[in-house]
């Protein structure tokens, strides 16, 4: 990738993939609630790990397949990508979250809050478990991964498969989001930014965390000491 600019396939790619991500993903939440929890609790997380699978097999060799700002911050975090990179990644993320929230809105009017994560503990509680389950997926998500891209035989399933196993567990508690994007879309839909906060500001806590543990345990081959500057390895 160039120094300039972030190519527009890689924007697209980011774009159409947190939008299926919203879409599909907060989509399964909306259609349980009304239609008699027609897929369960296990349905709608094995629906959220699909789909985060499905992605990465599909655009993980184009963009890497973020699809989430706290893990391209995160990857810049462990040097893998450059500061420049990080803004139009965020921004073709959060449209791409955007649009989904409101064809959500549009499809299920009748509905309340479109998927949107609130926490059923208290906010301490809540926050120090957002961080922790962002931390468990970055920390997988680094190791999988070759350079700032999500690809290869077993990455999709490596990632979309702890995606799934952080939401069987901490979905009933915060709505697992760990990631700002799938926050932001159904809450801008809903109108409702009541605790919003810890969705961002915690998943971007946790994904920074990791790569100190990254380095000790994999070498600096997978986090390097210096932030890259200019253009991105891939």
């Amino acid at each position: 990738m160039k120094t300039n600019a972030v190519q527009k396939n890689v924007v697209t790619s980011e774009f159409l993939g947190t939008f299926l991500l919203v879409f599909v993903g907060c989509g399964a939440i909306i259609v349980n609630d009304l239609y008699g929890g027609a897929l369960g609790h296990i349905g709608v997380n094995a629906v959220f790990g699909l789909v985060v699978m499905a992605i990465i097999y599909a655009l993980g060799n184009v963009s890497g397949a973020h699809i989430n700002p706290a893990v391209t911050i995160g990857f810049y975090f462990a040097g893998r990508i450059s500061a420049s990179e990080i803004p139009p990644y965020v921004m073709a993320q959060l449209g791409g979250a955007v649009l989904a929230g409101l064809v959500l809105l549009v499809l299920f009017p009748e509905h309340i809050n479109f998927g949107a994560t609130m926490p059923a503990i208290d906010l301490p509680r809540a926050f120090l478990m957002e961080v922790l389950i962002s931390f468990s997926l970055m920390f997988i998500i680094l190791n999988v991964s070759t350079g700032h891209q999500e690809k290869g035989i077993m990455a999709g399933a490596a990632v979309g498969g702890m995606v799934a196993l952080l939401a069987l567990f901490a979905g009933p508690v915060t709505g697992a989001s760990m990631n700002p994007a799938r926050s932001i879309g159904p809450a801008i839909a809903a109108m409702n930014f009541e605790h919003l906060w810890i969705y961002i500001v915690a998943p971007v806590l946790g994904m920074w965390m990791v790569s100190p543990f990254c380095r000790l345990i994999q070498g600096s081959d997978c986090c390097p000491a210096e932030k890259l500057e200019g253009a991105a390895s891939s």
